[in-house]
């Protein structure tokens, strides 16, 4: 069974401090600590520990292409 987080939970990991680096895209969270473009939980001005499903749609080049590459550690319900 799949790990759930609500915007709470998700929040929490944030990539700092030596905390783990999730994002949250289209109800699904991706834990993107190993990424190198994700050092101290930052990427292009967006933050981890967020739902960034929007702005991927809205401003990031790449869309939702590098997904298949991130592991994934759960469901974002919100």
């Amino acid at each position: 069974m799949a790990k759930t987080f609500t915007k709470e939970e998700l929040q929490k990991y944030d990539g700092q401090d030596g905390r783990p680096a999730y994002i949250a895209i289209d109800g699904k969270v991706y834990d993107v600590s190993e990424d190198a473009s994700w050092q101290g939980g930052k990427h292009h001005g967006y933050s981890a520990g967020q739902d960034l499903t929007e702005p991927l749609k809205r401003r990031v080049a790449h869309g939702d292409s590098v997904l298949p590459g991130i592991p994934v550690v759960g469901d974002y319900i919100g």
